[in-house]
C-alpha cells in the first residue's frame, strides 16, 4: 500500500506554491502588457505633452487638425497592434517559468505519474521517496521577476523621449490647456475666431529677487505687488474686443490706446487693473512700498597701533543695501584753538570714503567695520563729525545721525616725534604758521648734543627741513607744502621708530615708548603692540649678551665674579612673567604700579650679565668665523657712514659756533660713531677719549684739507670693499639655497661699496651716504642668510648629537613630561598631559618653551618656531 503519512505528498502537492505562482503570473502579465502597448502609451504621452504645453494655441488650425489626425491614427494603430500582440499568461506557463528557477524542476516531477511498476511495492516506494524530495524543494520557490525591458523592440529609446516630454509638460505646462483644443472642433472654430483671449505678466524689480506672476493664473480680487513692478499685457483676437484700464501707473502723457494688442506700464501706487470684455478680469492692486535704507554708527571709533581707524556700523534695507559712504567734516567749534590752531584753517575737502559691503550673504541687515588710516590727514586727532550714508538698489538714500568724535590717527609716544608731528599739522592747517614752525624747529635743534636726537641722521634731516621751511616762507605753493609735510612725517617716524641697530638702544627705546604710553593713556591695542615690541627688544638684547659672553669666553676675557655682593639669577621665563605682569597692570589701569614694575625691569636689564658654560671655550667653526668677520665689516661700514654724516653736517654750516664745538660735532656730536672714528683713524679701542679725539682731529687741522679727508674716507671704503670680497670668496654654506642667497646679498653690498667709494672721491657726500646705507642693508641680509644656512647644516648633522644628548639625560623628562625612551627615541606617549593636574603641566610646557626661546645658541629657525608658539598660546 502507498504510505499516506504527513510526510507523503498529497494529491494537491502545489498548494504551497499559491502566492509565488500568483506573483509570477502577475509579473508575466505586466511583461506582456509592456511589450505589447509601449508604442501606444508613447504616442499618448507625446500627444498630451504637446497639448499641455499649449503648442496648439500658437499653431495654425490646419496644422493642429493634421497633427490631431496623425495622433489619432497612430494611437489606433498602436492600440490594435498591442491588442494582437498581447498574450494572457495561463497557469501552465507560470508553473513552467517558476519550475525553471528550481533545481531538477521539482514541479514537473510532482505533476508526473508513475508509468510502470505501479504494482511493484519497491518501485512505488522509490517513486514516493523521489516525490518527497521534490516536494521538499518547493520551499525554495520564489516569485520570478518579470523582464520589462523592451530595448530590443525600441533600439532608439523612443519611449523615454515620450516620457521626458510628458514630464516637461507637467512641470512647465498646464493640464487645463488640453481642454482648449475643443475650441478648434466644428462649432468651436467660430468661437476661436471671434472670442477674446489675453495674457499678462507682473514682473517685480530685479533687485527684489521675487518671481514673475502670470496674471492668467491670478484670481480676481486683491493683488499685492512690489512698488516698481512692470505689468505686460498681450491682447489676442479682434482689436477692440478687449480693453485695458488701470489707475496704478499714474500716467498722464503718452497713454496709448486701451485696445492696443501690447501694453506695458509700471506700478507706482495703489489702484485697479481691469481687462474689459469677454473673458476679462479685474484686480484691486495694493502696492508694497520699498522702504528707505538705514545706517547707524554702532560703536566708538578706535585707533590701532599703526594709526588706522576702526569704526563699526550697522546698515539695513528691506531688499538690500547697494553702497554707502562716510563723510567726515571738521568740527571747528570743538577744536581747541590754541598755538598753531589759532588761525583759521585753509579750505580742505571733506573726507569721503566708501563703506565696506558684505561680499557674501544678504545685505538686508548686516554689521561691518570701516577701517581706514587717516594719520596723514590734517584733521587727524582733531574733533570731526562723521556722517554715514547708504543707498539701496532703488536709488533711495538715507543718512544716519552725524556723530562728533576725534578722528583717530597715529599717536607718537616720543616727545620729540610728537612735537614734529604737531608742526606738520600746523603747516597743513595754515601756511601762515610757517614763521612759528621755523622758530620752534630751530629751538628744538639749538643744542643737539644734549641727547634730544638719538641719531645724527634724524638731526641732519631736521636741519635740512628747517632750511627748506625758512627758504619757502608762507607764500609757498601747494606742492612745496605737501613735500614739506611729508618730510616732517618721515622725520617723526624716524625719531619714533628709528633705525635701531644696537640691541640695548632698541630696548631702551621700547621702554621709553611704553612709559610714555602709560602717561598718555594708550588704548589696549596700543599697549599690546608696545609690549610686543618690548618683548622682541628684550629677546634681541639677551641674544646679544649671550653672543658677547661666548666671545669673552673664547678670548679668555670673562669678567671675575663680584666679591661680597649679592647676585640674582633670572631666567627667560622670569622676564616673560614680569612683562606679562606689566601688561596686566596697564590693562587694569594701574599705571603707577606698572611704571614701578617697568623701572625694576629696566634696572635689571641694565645690570644683567649672561653666564655661559664650557661650550664657549671651544674653538670656532668656519661658519662662526665668517659670521664674526661679516659683523666686523658691518661695524666698520657703519663707522664710515657716521663719519660721512658728520662731514655732510659740517658742509651745511653746523660748525659755525667755534672750533671747540666743531671738534665736538665731529667726534662726539650725537654720542655716536666715536669708536669707529678711533679705529678708522688709527685710535686704539682702549685709548682715552681726549687722546683719541685729538688724534682724530689733529690731521685736518695740520693742513689736510677737506679733499684729503674725503680721499682718506674713499681709501678706507676701498679697503673695506676688498676685505668683503675676500670674505665672500671664503664663505661657507655653498650648495644650499640660503648660502647662495647670502653670496648674492654680499655681492650687492660690494657693488654699493664701490658706488660709495666713487661718490666719496667726487665729494658727493649725500650720494655716498645713500650707497653706504644700501651696503649695510645688503650686509645685514647676507649675515641673516648665512645664519640660516649654518642652522640648516646643524639640523642635518644633529641627528647623532641629539641621540647622544638623550642618552646622557638619564631620567630627565622632555618638555611634554615624558620619560626618555629606552630604545633611543626622544620620548614615549606616557603621561602626555594626563593626570590630575593637567593645568600645571600645560603651564610647565609653556615655561619650557619660553626657556628654550631664550637660549641664543639654538638655530634661528627653531627660535622663530618657538616665538610663533608663544604668540599663539
Amino acid at each position: 500500500m502507498t504510505d499516506r503519512s504527513p510526510q507523503t505528498p498529497t494529491d494537491r502537492p502545489l498548494d504551497q506554491l499559491r502566492w509565488p505562482l500568483r506573483l509570477t503570473r502577475a509579473g508575466m502579465f505586466a511583461e506582456s502588457l509592456t511589450r505589447a502597448f509601449w508604442p501606444f502609451w508613447s504616442v499618448l504621452f507625446v500627444t498630451l505633452a504637446l497639448l499641455m504645453l499649449g503648442l496648439h494655441d500658437s499653431a495654425r488650425v490646419e496644422v493642429v487638425w493634421a497633427g490631431g489626425v496623425i495622433a489619432v491614427l497612430a494611437a489606433l494603430g498602436t492600440l490594435v497592434w498591442g491588442i494582437r500582440a498581447f498574450r494572457w499568461p495561463d497557469r501552465t506557463a507560470a508553473l513552467d517559468r517558476l519550475d525553471a528557477t528550481l533545481p531538477n524542476r521539482p514541479i514537473a516531477a510532482l505533476l508526473d505519474h508513475q508509468a510502470i511498476g505501479g504494482s511493484d511495492a519497491a518501485s512505488v516506494a522509490v517513486w514516493e521517496a523521489h516525490r518527497r524530495r521534490m516536494y521538499a524543494r518547493l520551499d525554495d520557490a520564489r516569485p520570478v521577476q518579470p523582464d520589462l525591458r523592451v530595448s530590443r523592440r525600441d533600439p532608439f529609446a523612443l519611449r523615454y523621449v515620450a516620457l521626458l516630454a510628458f514630464l516637461t509638460a507637467l512641470m512647465f505646462g498646464s493640464i487645463w490647456r488640453v481642454g482648449s483644443v475643443t475650441e478648434m472642433t466644428p462649432g468651436g472654430g467660430t468661437a476661436l475666431a471671434t472670442g477674446p483671449a489675453w495674457e499678462g505678466w507682473a514682473e517685480p524689480p530685479a533687485y527684489t529677487r521675487l518671481p514673475t506672476l502670470y496674471l492668467n493664473d491670478q484670481p480676481p480680487g486683491v493683488l499685492s505687488l512690489p512698488e516698481g513692478s512692470t505689468i505686460t499685457l498681450r491682447l489676442y483676437g479682434e482689436v477692440g474686443a478687449l480693453t485695458v484700464t488701470e489707475t496704478v501707473s499714474g500716467r498722464t502723457e503718452e497713454v496709448g490706446s486701451v485696445a492696443a494688442p501690447s501694453q506695458a506700464f509700471t506700478v507706482e501706487g495703489d489702484g485697479t487693473i481691469e481687462i474689459a470684455g469677454e473673458g476679462g478680469r479685474s484686480w484691486s492692486v495694493t502696492v508694497t512700498p520699498d522702504t528707505a535704507p538705514g545706517v547707524i554708527i554702532s560703536g566708538q571709533a578706535e585707533v590701532g597701533a599703526e594709526g588706522e581707524m576702526t569704526m563699526p556700523f550697522t546698515a539695513w534695507d528691506d531688499y538690500g543695501v547697494q553702497s554707502g559712504e562716510a563723510r567726515i567734516t571738521l568740527d571747528l567749534a570743538a577744536v581747541d584753538r590754541r598755538h598753531g590752531l589759532a588761525l583759521d584753517p585753509e579750505p580742505v575737502e571733506v573726507i569721503t570714503v566708501p563703506l565696506p559691503m558684505p561680499i557674501n550673504g544678504q545685505r538686508q541687515d548686516f554689521e561691518e567695520t570701516l577701517i581706514e588710516d587717516f594719520s596723514l590727514h590734517p584733521w587727524a586727532n582733531l574733533p570731526v563729525k562723521i556722517e554715514l550714508t547708504v543707498v539701496d538698489e532703488a536709488g533711495q538714500e538715507a543718512t544716519g545721525v552725524a556723530e562728533t568724535q576725534v578722528l583717530p590717527g597715529r599717536r607718537f609716544f616720543d616727545p620729540l616725534a610728537r612735537a614734529i608731528s604737531e608742526q606738520r599739522r600746523d603747516l597743513l592747517w595754515n601756511r601762515a604758521n610757517m614763521p612759528r614752525i621755523a622758530q620752534l624747529m630751530r629751538a628744538i635743534s639749538h643744542r643737539p648734543d644734549e641727547g634730544l636726537f638719538r641719531k645724527e641722521a634724524a638731526y641732519l634731516q631736521h636741519r635740512v627741513i628747517l632750511r627748506r621751511i625758512e627758504a619757502a616762507g608762507p607764500a609757498m605753493d601747494d606742492t612745496t607744502r605737501d613735500e614739506l609735510a611729508q618730510a616732517l612725517w618721515d622725520l617723526a617716524l624716524l625719531i619714533e621708530e628709528g633705525d635701531l641697530e644696537d640691541a640695548m638702544e632698541r630696548l631702551q627705546r621700547a621702554q621709553d615708548r611704553l612709559s610714555e604710553a602709560m602717561r598718555n593713556g594708550a588704548s589696549d591695542q596700543e599697549i599690546a603692540e608696545l609690549m610686543q615690541e618690548l618683548r622682541e627688544a628684550t629677546d634681541d638684547y639677551l641674544r646679544q649678551l649671550s653672543r658677547q659672553a661666548q666671545q669673552d669666553g673664547q678670548q679668555g676675557d670673562q669678567p671675575q665674579q663680584q666679591q661680597g655682593g649679592e647676585s640674582m639669577q633670572m631666567t627667560q621665563n622670569d622676564l616673560q612673567q614680569m612683562m606679562d605682569r606689566i601688561q596686566e597692570l596697564m590693562e587694569q589701569g594701574r599705571m603707577a604700579e606698572a611704571q614701578e614694575a617697568l623701572d625694576q625691569l629696566r634696572q635689571m636689564m641694565e645690570n644683567m650679565r649672561v653666564t655661559e658654560g664650557q661650550q664657549g671655550q671651544q674653538g670656532q667653526s668656519p661658519g662662526q668665523q665668517a659670521m664674526e668677520g661679516l659683523g666686523e665689516t658691518l661695524r666698520e661700514q657703519q663707522g664710515l657712514s657716521d663719519q660721512a654724516f658728520r662731514d655732510l653736517q659740517e658742509q651745511f654750516g653746523q660748525g659755525q659756533q667755534g672750533q671747540s664745538q666743531q671738534n665736538q660735532g665731529r667726534n662726539g656730536g650725537m654720542g655716536q660713531g666715536q669708536q669707529h672714528d678711533q679705529q678708522g683713524q688709527g685710535g686704539q679701542p682702549g685709548q682715552g677719549q681726549g687722546e683719541g679725539q685729538d688724534q682724530a682731529e689733529s690731521q685736518p687741522g695740520q693742513g689736510q684739507g677737506d679733499g684729503d679727508l674725503e680721499q682718506s674716507l674713499a681709501d678706507r671704503q676701498r679697503d673695506l670693499r676688498n676685505e668683503l670680497n675676500r670674505q665672500r670668496q671664503n664663505l661657507p654654506g655653498g650648495g644650499t639655497e640660503q648660502g647662495e642667497e647670502a653670496r648674492r646679498s654680499l655681492e650687492r653690498a660690494e657693488g654699493a661699496m664701490d658706488g660709495a667709494e666713487d661718490a666719496l672721491r667726487e665729494g658727493d657726500m649725500a650720494e655716498a651716504i645713500d650707497r653706504q646705507s644700501e651696503a649695510m642693508e645688503a650686509l645685514r641680509e647676507g649675515i641673516r642668510n648665512l645664519g640660516e644656512a649654518m642652522a640648516q647644516e646643524q639640523r642635518n648633522q644633529g641627528q647623532q648629537g641629539d641621540a647622544q644628548n638623550n642618552a646622557q639625560a638619564g631620567q630627565r623628562r622632555d618638555p611634554l613630561g615624558r620619560n626618555p625612551g629606552s630604545n633611543g627615541q626622544v620620548g614615549t606617549e606616557e603621561q602626555l598631559l594626563q593626570g590630575e593636574d593637567v593645568y600645571r603641566r600645560a603651564r610647565d610646557l609653556l615655561d619650557e618653551i619660553r626657556r628654550r626661546s631664550g637660549e641664543s645658541d639654538r638655530p634661528d629657525v627653531e627660535l622663530d618656531y618657538l616665538k610663533r608658539l608663544l604668540d599663539r598660546f
